[in-house]
């Protein structure tokens, strides 16, 4: 691209991440009571019996149904769309994070220690212990749990900053600093 700025003009940042979840009021009782989150609306079904518009608009089986989607807050970052699907060619099941498409979703969190007891005192499967980071990410503190439905999430934290930081001309966003 010559002349012009790179990437998508107007760009501002991720409005939300959606997720495919089994059951919808599990999910949000995970969400709510346990991670603090919002529940702000929801939609109702979407299906599409004589075309192929779930095909070509959401890559999926023409005949699958979306039969509730919902929508929710967390804290300071992107919102989290959950989906019901009834999928017509049924489902993959989940892929682990070193799998194609294997993900997870960072929670930053001002104290660690305190999430960790949180987390724990909910009966939620921790991975482990927290994992002090080296090199460029030295000074965060990480670890991985487990949703009720098996996606995994992480806690991150990082309250004096990143070893990058000191001579970084561009810095990651940060939850707790959303201005900067």
């Amino acid at each position: 691209m010559t002349g012009g700025a790179m990437g998508i003009p107007g760009l501002r940042g991720i409005d939300h991440v959606g997720v495919t979840v089994p059951d919808l009021d599990e999910a949000e009782r995970f969400l709510v009571d346990v991670l603090g989150a919002v529940h702000v609306y929801t939609l109702g079904a979407k299906r599409s019996d004589d075309d192929d518009w779930m095909a070509r608009h959401l890559g999926v089986h023409p005949r699958t149904v979306i039969r509730e989607i919902r929508f929710y807050r967390l804290g300071n970052g992107s919102n989290i769309e959950l989906f019901d699907y009834d999928s017509a060619d049924g489902q993959a099941p989940q892929p682990r994070n070193s799998d194609l498409g294997g993900h997870h979703l960072a929670l930053y969190v001002d104290d660690m220690d305190a999430a960790v007891a949180h987390l724990r005192a909910h009966d939620v499967e921790v991975m482990g212990e927290p994992v002090a980071s080296a090199g460029a990410s030295a000074g965060q503190r990480w670890l991985y749990f487990r949703s009720p439905w098996g996606m995994q999430f992480e806690l991150v934290s990082f309250p004096d900053g990143k070893a990058y930081e000191q001579d970084a001309s561009v810095l990651l966003w940060h939850p707790a600093r959303p201005a900067q």
